[in-house]
């Protein structure tokens, strides 16, 4: 406290506190030594106020206050203007080609398939067939017989003939299930088809026929049709014929 005191008065302050001291004790004075009136008024005279000391120091702050209520919400401000555009950044340097891959190694050589067959055989192949037309005819004179031969083309075996089978037109054959139109001809066998006749049919000469056939094919024989001895009769005859590999 007394710290405070001589910080608070300089020696100023004292010299003027001590001049205000002296004279209000010597204003009492005089006021005691005159009249009673006069002693009252003096008495009841307020004494001159001295000169004002200097300006204390600031006082330390006092605590904060309450925090006050929040105040309404300002309106919204204007949205601002769009800034500009900016440019295109300039395109960047092309990079460095890439070295080239090394070659992969070469794979192993896969395993050799089965021969295959050739276009040609030696030998039609069992269960195939082969197809062909046949045709005859005749105007001349009777000589005895008219001959068409039917070529394979491959051979039907390395050794033994088809069975042979002559089907007339308007007939049918077991082992012959087609027609001039379709021929066929089932295991084994060789079919021959007749087309209606154009002329008056000649006879097939089956012996003759049959003395011919062989792997490769037959000579077919016929014999003509004449209605006066010695002058035959215009001929013509055609059909088709399927053989087909045991």
């Amino acid at each position: 406290m007394l710290s405070r005191l001589r910080v608070h008065f300089s020696t100023a302050g004292l010299v003027v506190a001590i001049a205000a001291l002296v004279a209000a004790l010597a204003g009492g004075a005089v006021a005691a030594n005159s009249g009673s009136n006069d002693g009252q008024a003096a008495a009841s005279a307020k004494g001159k106020k001295g000169p004002r000391g200097p300006k204390g120091p600031k006082g330390d702050p006092g605590p904060q206050g309450a925090a006050g209520p929040a105040g309404p919400q300002g309106a919204k401000g204007d949205t601002g203007a769009a800034g500009s555009n900016g440019t295109n950044g300039t395109n960047g340097a092309t990079g460095a080609t890439g070295n080239k891959g090394t070659t992969g190694a070469t794979g192993a050589t896969g395993a050799t398939g089965p021969t295959g067959e050739t276009g040609f055989t030696a030998t039609l192949p069992s269960g195939e067939s082969l197809y062909g037309h046949w045709a005859v005819g005749m105007t001349g004179p009777d000589e005895g017989f008219v001959a068409t031969p039917i070529s394979f083309g491959i051979p039907y075996s390395t050794e033994e003939a088809p069975a042979f089978n002559y089907v007339k037109f308007g007939t049918a054959d077991p082992d012959c299930p087609g027609n001039s139109g379709e021929p066929a001809a089932a295991l084994g066998n060789l079919c021959v088809f007749e087309s209606e006749p154009q002329f008056p049919a000649a006879t097939l000469s089956e012996e003759g026929t049959l003395a011919n056939l062989d792997k490769n094919g037959v000579m077919l024989l016929f014999t003509p049709f004449s209605s006066t001895p010695g002058v035959s009769t215009p001929t013509l005859m055609a059909g088709s014929w399927a053989v087909t590999a045991e």
